[in-house]
């Protein structure tokens, strides 16, 4: 099996889409540290696996919670004497107009998706370093990628688990860390209210977690964006186009206006291997 005695931890796997990553992980040989906030999902999720044949532990925790989450860390350190991969799942949602929003439902959200990912992903980053082995998965959105109506606190908390992603890829390359996202679309209890009936029906979670367990796998990719839902597979790239040089003077403001189509032609465009590629073509 692919993922024979590797050590999974999984935030928000108590139910849904983070339930279903726990069983596939685990269905591919992983141990796996089931986490969510309600104590019993989470053991009834670990029970779940231990009845099918897999190894599996409970643990019950706010991914907000450093302490906490160490202590998850811990659990699975002295249960199994490593962690291999992380799936950064858990989340909530507070959809609203941004008008109507108020900063706590926007603060509440980033706590949860980005910062909870942060607090996790730096909890297991020195054990995997110290084994130069780790795989982590950060969960994005279409609506980070793309934007939604009525969820700007969770396309800003989406897209910045891109930033994340991109950075922690780069600094883990060197101790075979290996960082990807996964922008899943599913029928969830967070997605109910959000997508009708029908689309919902075609939607089921199971068909989403396959793309994780490629995203975890041995000859996983690593800074890649992959957006499944309904059994498709894509992927998602943040590009640089060409681009015009305008220079400076007193009308370069008109001039960029003027050359916006050019600035804007999307042929030839790359994807930068780093950050620092777009000061690259600007100074030559």
């Amino acid at each position: 099996m692919m993922l024979q005695d590797r050590v999974a931890m999984v935030t928000g796997a108590g139910a849904g889409l983070g339930r279903c990553h726990a069983l596939a992980l685990a269905g591919q040989g992983a141990r796996v540290l089931v986490n969510d906030v309600d104590a019993q999902q989470a053991a009834a999720v670990a029970a779940e696996i231990r009845a099918a044949g897999g190894s599996a532990l409970p643990a019950a925790a706010s991914v907000t919670d450093a302490a906490a989450v160490q202590a998850m860390v811990e659990q699975a350190l002295a249960a199994w004497g490593r962690i291999d991969i992380l799936v950064n799942n858990a989340g909530i949602l507070r959809d609203k107009t941004f008008a109507k929003m108020s900063i706590d439902e926007f603060r509440q959200v980033l706590d949860v998706h980005l910062m909870g990912s942060v607090i996790c992903t730096k909890a297991v980053w020195d054990p995997m370093r110290e084994r130069q082995y780790g795989r982590v998965v950060m969960t994005t959105s279409s609506s980070g990628l793309y934007g939604n109506f009525g969820q700007a606190n969770y396309g800003a908390a989406k897209m910045a688990l891109v930033g994340l992603m991109q950075t922690l890829a780069i600094e883990g390359d060197k101790y075979g860390i290996r960082v990807n996202c996964l922008a899943p679309t599913a029928a969830t209890q967070m997605t109910g209210g959000v997508l009708p009936p029908e689309a919902l029906q075609r939607l089921a979670p199971e068909l989403v977690s396959p793309g994780l367990v490629a995203l975890v796998g041995p000859d996983a990719p690593t800074r890649a964006i992959l957006c499944t839902g309904g059994g498709h597979f894509a992927s998602a790239h943040v590009t640089l186009t060409r681009g015009v040089r305008i220079d400076g003077g007193d009308d370069a403001a008109q001039r960029v206006a003027g050359a916006w189509e050019a600035i804007d032609d999307r042929r030839d465009e790359l994807v930068p291997a780093y950050g620092f590629t777009q000061v690259e073509r600007e100074l030559r």
